[in-house]
């Protein structure tokens, strides 16, 4: 769509009325409910993107209901260590403080009125978030399963679900790629307009969900819901960085995706925190500090190819990671100086298969051992000439930089950034500039020029606008947070926006995009590696 026909659209009568929910639902979205509520107050952007999201789905909710509803089914209890299978071979869920009874904590309790509980998107056997191939499975056996809703399961709301036909495309994405839709408001503060839009669902260019004018009105992202464990090496919640802590963060799931009448009780919130990970709201950072034995821990537990994972001297599986934890601090090993100890920065982030480096014999198992050896070598040391990164080279003034891997995923032992560091590494870009390896072809594409700040007259063309919907910014178009790294084999597909299907198309979008000059033998290492984390 042109910027003619955006004008003309913008300048409709039918935007009149469809604007965001009313004073009575805005002041309920900005009063303070429980800890931790009024942190955003400090960034009004950053607060005006929380409330108009939880807004949106609430009025798309009023104009949109779905035809048919059903409650999310949780089993009764969640054990202390529980073991699922996965394409790789199985992941495991590790509670220190032990197995948990799920009627008595509000992470596994209907709150909202869609029939969904915060389970419905973070279950175990996907290293608590969702994976493709299980969305289809959960598609084939019920298609009113409460992950499909129309608020965010949809490509848009107002989506055709009145036949089976209709419902799978309806839900396309988030059974084709484990995407749900995230709809933020656009606001007259920041440094860049929407030129055009192409989006094959219409969700964007519709008035009555979408865009009412080139800085006004909802952008539709589809974005893979983040792990819900390991949140005790967490420094940013939320791919763009939207959410200042996990009780913020447990109210806008309920209000939101949930689509809840009331904010969960202070006392719910607690309950859902204390199972992610942390113990109080006084914790300065999102889930730092976190007290040993609190949360849920997941990773790879048995490779199909090389056995237990914790056999033989290595230290994989979710007990170790757990005891880990303990020692995470914001800041740990970051490469730009922000350890607060003063420690020189480390690029050898993992060594949980040293014990696999020389081992002895024959075998298909030691074969499988000695491979993932070679690829945490791989991600420890490989060099990688670091360019074009937005949050990184411009930041630092550089235009190369001799990194590793660990450079950005630089946390000892979860590969997680140690510090808030939203990065552009092209995976958002589109048109001349799209990604290699990655498959963007299902996804809107937004064309964005800056009209102030220091980038002024630039123009993006990107699937994702990224951090910048909070920030306003322009040199954060693009940006987004990096994932922890356990647990990838239950959680294909990979990136924020789903367009990696496998573990080898994500090393070939880097070997490419950095010309790393990997080998056969080091990305196929590589790959064995990052699927027993």
């Amino acid at each position: 769509m042109d910027q003619t026909a955006l004008d003309a659209r913008f300048a409709s009568p039918l935007w009149k009325g469809f604007g965001f929910a009313g004073a009575a639902l805005t002041a309920l979205l900005v009063a303070p409910v429980g800890a931790a509520w009024g942190e955003n107050s400090a960034d009004p952007l950053a607060a005006a993107a929380l409330a108009g999201e939880i807004a949106h789905k609430q009025e798309m909710l009023a104009l949109f209901p779905d035809p048919t509803a059903s409650t999310q089914a949780t089993p009764p209890v969640v054990p202390q260590l529980q073991i699922d299978e996965d394409p790789s071979g199985m992941i495991a869920t590790f509670q220190p403080n032990g197995s948990i009874q799920t009627a008595n904590n509000a992470f596994f309790q209907n709150l909202g009125s869609n029939g969904r509980t915060c389970f419905t998107c973070h279950e175990p056997q996907d290293g608590w978030t969702l994976s493709a191939q299980h969305v289809q499975a959960r598609f084939e056996v019920d298609p009113n399963d409460p992950l499909f809703r129309l608020v965010d399961g949809a490509t848009c709301p107002s989506d055709d679900v009145s036949t089976p036909d209709a419902k799978r495309a309806a839900y396309s994405l988030v059974i084709g790629k484990g995407l749900i839709r995230i709809g933020l408001p656009m606001q007259p503060t920041m440094e860049f307009q929407i030129l055009d839009v192409t989006d094959p669902y219409g969700c964007n260019t519709n008035p009555i969900t979408g865009l009412t004018g080139p800085k006004s009105g909802i952008v539709s992202v589809y974005r893979r819901p983040l792990p819900s464990a390991n949140l005790a090496f967490l420094s940013t919640i939320m791919w763009d960085g939207r959410e200042p802590d996990l009780f913020h963060q447990s109210v806008d799931a309920t209000l939101g995706h949930a689509q809840a009448n009331v904010a969960p009780t202070a006392a719910q919130q607690q309950q859902i925190v204390t199972f992610e990970g942390c113990a109080t709201a006084d914790n300065p950072v999102p889930c730092a500090n976190t007290p040993t034995g609190a949360g849920v821990f997941t990773s790879q537990f048995f490779d199909a190819n090389a056995g237990y994972l914790a056999a033989y001297g290595a230290t994989g599986g979710p007990v170790t990671l757990a005891s880990d934890a303990a020692s995470f601090f914001i800041g740990i090993n970051d490469p730009l100086g922000f350890n607060p100890t003063g420690a020189a920065f480390s690029p050898v982030i993992f060594d949980v298969y040293d014990a696999w480096a020389n081992l002895t014999g024959h075998g298909d198992a030691v074969a499988a051992r000695g491979a993932i050896a070679r690829g945490q070598q791989v991600f420890n040391s490989a060099p990688i000439n670091i360019t074009g990164v937005g949050g990184l080279n411009d930041v630092l003034n550089q235009p190369g930089i001799a990194g590793f891997c660990g450079t950005c995923h630089d946390t000892p032992g979860a590969g997680d950034h140690s510090v808030k560091a939203p990065l552009n590494i092209g995976v958002a870009n589109a048109g001349a500039l799209s990604p290699p390896a990655l498959d963007i072809s299902r996804l809107p594409v937004f064309t964005l020029r800056c009209t102030s700040g220091p980038l002024v007259g630039t123009i993006f063309e990107v699937t994702d606008i990224g951090r910048a919907m909070i920030s306003g910014k322009c040199a954060d178009i693009g940006k987004v947070k990096g994932p922890l790294l356990r647990g990838l084999a239950a959680r294909a597909p990979y990136f924020h926006n789903g367009s990696a299907a496998t573990l080898h198309d994500v090393v070939e979008f880097y070997d490419q995009r950095f010309g790393i000059g990997f080998t056969a033998q080091e990305k196929d290492d590589l790959v064995s590696f990052l699927n027993a984390l």
